[in-house]
């Protein structure tokens, strides 16, 4: 075969840069976030001997996964009851099952002490009484159906840990199975592991083009092509670029961070309004996001720039209710893609013979991502 016919002739490779990327993969994986990583290791681990490579747009994993608040959650009381008004309560359970089974898989891949996962909980508040009751009233049952999909007892209750904290909450509801995880440290053991299992990464490769014919899967990229025998496409939020889907969009979430706060009493995960708004600490800083509710026509988008109206949003509930009478200093911002849709149950896939989408995973990568990734693996094969 040559290699180098698929090649732009303008660019400089090398004899070894062409006979050591440009070969036939049996696998290739677009994107390098958590479902990218995790399908790559979970078909790696499944058969050693098969030539995969991971290929990514960014300089890093430019979607949510290397950008989100590190919540290892699976769902709050609140936003379950909303999701049992839009969606078949079966595929609800499924999803939370699904979520629950991917944080499993990735603690025992990983480990807890790698991740510096903190099982502190997850804080759902309410800002009125009447909410409270009524979710409070549903809390037998949700915790029933919670013990069918998880094996855990009684996950949630109403609670007064950590109320007077916040000025204008009614109360609290935990969730005693949800935790935190550094995501930085995630992401970057991920890598780790994808590339000591012998998987290649390459980065700012911005595939424009798939081809399936039958065969193969040509790859295209403004330098020259890819080949593979099958393809996975996890790239979520930006899918668009590369395939049709139904009953996907990209979402785009606001994030903020501030500098260290003296005597920070918040341990935990904590969200409102059916999960719109989350924040954490980590350490003696607090991370705070969401807000797209305010503006879901401007955040229906895979562009990474800050909203104004909705950063200006979190600052003011930042100091009003969740950190009153408590000097505040800003450090960063920035943005994160995810993709949603109708749904929140994963979309997987063939939208071609030899192509496998992995997509949706509707702001709960973290958690999903690796039972997404093992599913891709079994279905590939």
């Amino acid at each position: 075969m040559d290699n180098g016919s698929a090649l732009n002739k303008d660019v400089n490779f090398s004899y070894w840069e062409i006979k050591s990327y440009f070969n036939t993969y049996d696998i290739i994986v677009i994107g390098s976030g958590i479902v990218g990583l995790s399908a790559a290791i979970s078909c790696k681990q499944k058969h050693p001997k098969k030539n995969i490579l991971v290929l990514d747009r960014g300089t890093f994993p430019e979607g949510a996964s290397f950008k989100n608040a590190g919540f290892a959650c699976f769902g709050s009381a609140g936003e379950l009851l909303s999701d049992l008004e839009l969606m078949p309560e079966k595929t609800v359970w499924q999803t939370v099952e699904m979520r629950w089974k991917g944080l499993q898989i990735l603690r025992k891949r990983l480990g807890d002490k790698t991740m510096n996962y903190q099982p502190l909980g997850g804080f759902e508040l309410f800002d009125n009484s009447p909410d409270l009751q009524q979710c409070a009233d549903h809390l037998n049952t949700l915790n029933k159906q919670v013990h069918l999909v998880t094996g855990k007892r009684n996950c949630f209750c109403v609670t007064t840990r950590q109320k007077n904290n916040f000025r204008g909450v009614s109360g609290l509801i935990l969730n005693q199975y949800e935790g935190q995880i550094d995501t930085g440290k995630t992401m970057m053991a991920l890598l780790d592991m994808a590339r000591k299992n012998g998987i290649r990464i390459l980065n700012n490769i911005n595939i424009s083009e798939l081809n399936d014919t039958g065969k193969l899967v040509v790859l295209k990229c403004p330098f020259g092509e890819f080949k593979a025998k099958k393809v996975i496409v996890a790239t979520n939020g930006f899918t668009k670029h590369l395939l049709e889907m139904d009953d996907l969009k990209p979402a785009r979430a606001q994030v903020l961070i501030t500098k260290p706060i003296a005597g920070l009493k918040l341990k935990g995960s904590f969200h409102f309004q059916n999960g719109y708004y989350y924040f954490r600490n980590i350490g003696n800083r607090l991370l705070f996001g969401g807000g797209r509710n305010l503006d879901f026509e401007g955040e229906t988008t895979d562009v990474h720039q800050l909203n104004s109206t909705i950063q200006n949003a979190l600052d003011k509930l930042l100091k009003e209710m969740i950190l009153p009478n408590t000097p505040i200093e800003i450090e960063h911002r920035w943005s994160g893609i995810m993709a949603v849709g109708k749904e929140k149950k994963p979309l997987i896939k063939h939208t071609s013979k030899n192509v496998l989408a992995a997509v949706r995973m509707g702001g709960m990568g973290v958690a999903i991502g690796s039972w997404v990734g093992q599913e891709v693996a079994r279905i590939i094969d």
